[in-house]
């Protein structure tokens, strides 16, 4: 059983699949560990970590892998390296990546989405998308606090009073709890938004309060799988009514709303930034996805009247080496369930709820039902 660690072609990712905690545990059930030079360096782990806890530096690692460890999906020159059959575990973003997708159903491999996890209690230990949200929910502030000219908590000094700065959250997932929770820890006065009814008490625990138009559609706004619907024409003017008067008053905005599989609903508009005053700190952690506000520019920070808007990607891989050891982790517990411990050797479950939730392509097909082709669905 090979498993090998790519190192990342995209220069802008800096995280890494394995760290040699994970090489260790992987080992010690049976594995053999390959791992592509350099493939740690840029989250703090140079290839003499990786190899003193067991593992092997090769630049061939992904040549007959049995399994090939990523954080994004593999483009179609690393596919060609990777033998048929093999299982490739990565963050894949299939949503509208069609072509992608049949490249990797071409290529044999048996791909593995990480970010498809179900929402169930056995799948929380492998649940990339709430480990990475909440780091980049905790960069978010750090981000906004570095852009914003002043001090977040308030100071009494013998040369005055500093006011404590507004800080407002808008969606109130993983990443929205833990930017309202750096936000309080820093002294921030913290208000919240999110169209979900079940989030409100998590707000308040934490100090924050709740701001939202809590009428009969806010009662069903979520949905089994504890996301947020998408609401009404009528809702979306009602709920931007109030926002805009609140917005205002904010000096840092952070909006963290998305659907997945559909583009980043726009909550703050241009008008709503020019009512900011200048000075004042927008950080769109949605901006991968067509952003939460107007005038964002993915991978910049923007001045728009006077207002900076903070467009970072791949927010959470700016805390590298904390991202690819929660990463990593959860790439262990979902392997574990591959793995046959007595054998010391693959045994994918396929009737597992965990391993059907989040296979992408399997023997030459695209056979994800929310993915495959129309005619084969």
């Amino acid at each position: 059983m090979r498993i090998a660690v790519a190192r990342e072609s995209d220069p802008a990712e800096d995280r890494v699949a394995a760290t040699p905690d994970t090489v260790k545990k992987l080992k010690s059930l049976g594995a053999e560990l390959v791992i592509e030079p350099g493939a740690g360096v840029k989250s703090g782990i140079p290839d003499a970590e990786f190899t003193a806890a067991g593992a092997s530096i090769a630049g061939d690692a992904v040549n007959n892998a049995d399994v090939v460890l990523k954080v994004r999906r593999p483009n179609a020159i690393e596919l060609a390296s990777y033998k048929k059959g093999a299982i490739v575990i990565a963050i894949m973003d299939p949503y509208g990546n069609d072509t992608a997708l049949k490249a990797m159903a071409d290529a044999g491999v048996t791909a593995f989405a990480m970010e498809l996890m179900p929402r169930i209690t056995r799948a929380q230990s492998m649940d990339v998308l709430s480990s990475q949200a909440n780091l980049a929910g905790y960069r978010a502030v750090i981000d906004a606090s570095s852009e914003y000219g002043r001090a977040l908590p308030m100071m009494m000094t013998a040369a005055g009073t500093v006011p404590a700065a507004k800080v407002f959250v808008m969606g109130v997932g993983v990443a929205g709890l833990q930017a309202i929770a750096t936000a309080r820890r820093l002294g921030a006065v913290v208000t919240a938004t999110d169209v979900r009814p079940a989030v409100k008490e998590q707000v308040q625990s934490l100090g924050a309060k709740f701001i939202a138009v809590e009428d009969e559609e806010f009662k069903q706004a979520e949905t089994a799988g504890g996301y947020a619907k998408e609401m009404s024409k009528e809702y979306q003017a009602k709920q931007a009514a109030l926002v805009a008067d609140h917005i205002k008053k904010q000096d840092i905005v952070i909006t963290t709303a998305l659907i997945p599989g559909r583009p980043a609903p726009r909550l703050v508009s241009r008008d709503m930034v020019a009512s900011m005053r200048p000075g004042s700190v927008i950080v769109d952690l949605a901006v991968e996805r067509g952003g939460n506000v107007e005038g964002a520019r993915p991978g910049e920070v923007a001045a728009v009247d006077g207002v900076k808007i903070v467009g970072h990607l791949n927010v959470a891989g700016r805390l590298a080496a904390t991202a690819s050891a929660l990463y990593a982790k959860n790439l262990l517990t979902f392997l574990d369930l591959m793995i046959d411990k007595s054998a010391k050797s693959l045994a994918v479950p396929w009737d597992d709820e965990i391993v059907k939730a989040t296979v992408l392509t399997r023997d030459g097909a695209v056979v994800h039902p929310n993915f495959a082709p129309k005619s084969a669905a």
